[in-house]
């Protein structure tokens, strides 16, 4: 049986919120998003599903669910993380969070509660062959956290995520549709989470667009990493910049060093930039 939206939302929001009273939205989102993560690989991998990512022996959910109450929980999470990064070339994606941070998860037995409450939020959702992935639900939950972030972060809230209306608009007067050429590429050069080019992509038919994406935060950079795989778009090339597009860009043409070009571009400022 196909798990619900409602269901996967409201499980996702608990989690937040069980780290709420330690820690800002634009921190703890990290953490929340990255279980997310871990608990769609694993449920993938075990469901004999054609999985893009290998979960090594001993890094499925299952284990990190045998760490509740563990006294070293945030160490050894950290250590299954790595395993996996190290396994899949994610190296400062999927471990760029430290589980093992007591001045954001606290010291001693209140880190060892924080991180057992987490975990536990995702036990019961089923996100293999016959949960989430069938209808993408998973891309989507991923999606509704990051704008409820958003909206929690305060005055950083745009820098991370586009809203899905703004998004559909640049799309749409790009001219991008079901008739738009699948070989066709699409740049943001301060791509976010990514939500823009997913959107557009979207709107270009099942095989999308081929997406690039530069973005100088290196934790957003991993969430927009995880969005990609999320959303069966693994191949996007996303790149961790310098302080800015224009002085440091990250594609060039390897021949020559020329900047390279793409069929569209895409961009906005943050939202909640005021001068």
């Amino acid at each position: 049986m196909a798990i619900k939206k409602s269901e996967l939302y409201s499980s996702l929001w608990a989690g937040a919120d069980s780290l709420r009273g330690g820690m800002d939205a634009s921190e703890y989102k990290n953490y929340v998003l990255n279980l997310l993560f871990l608990k769609y690989i694993s449920d993938k991998a075990r469901s004999n599903m054609d999985s893009e990512i290998e979960v090594p022996q001993g890094c499925f959910y299952e284990d990190i669910l045998a760490l509740e109450g563990d006294k070293e929980i945030g160490d050894k999470l950290n250590k299954i993380i790595a395993k996996i990064a190290e396994r899949n070339d994610l190296k400062g994606v999927i471990d760029s969070v430290d589980f093992n941070d007591n001045t954001k998860l606290g010291e001693g037995k209140a880190m060892i509660d924080t991180l057992s409450n987490l975990v536990k939020i995702f036990a019961d959702l089923s996100l293999g062959a016959h949960g989430a992935l069938d209808d993408d639900l998973l891309g989507d939950a991923y999606e509704y956290l990051m704008r409820h972030f958003a909206s929690e972060s305060g005055k950083s809230k745009g820098q991370f995520y586009t809203p899905s209306e703004v998004s559909l608009l640049l799309s749409l007067l790009l001219g991008i549709d079901e008739n738009t050429r699948q070989d066709k590429s699409i740049y943001d050069p301060a791509c976010g989470s990514g939500s823009l080019l997913l959107k557009a992509s979207s709107l270009a038919g099942k095989k999308g667009l081929t997406i690039y994406g530069q973005e100088k935060d290196i934790s957003t950079t991993a969430l927009c990493k995880m969005n990609m795989i999320l959303h069966n778009s693994a191949t996007a090339d996303i790149a961790k910049g310098g302080s800015s597009t224009l002085s440091d860009p990250s594609f060039k043409d390897e021949k020559n060093g020329m900047l390279k070009t793409f069929d569209y571009v895409v961009a906005n400022p943050p939202f909640s930039l005021k001068n």
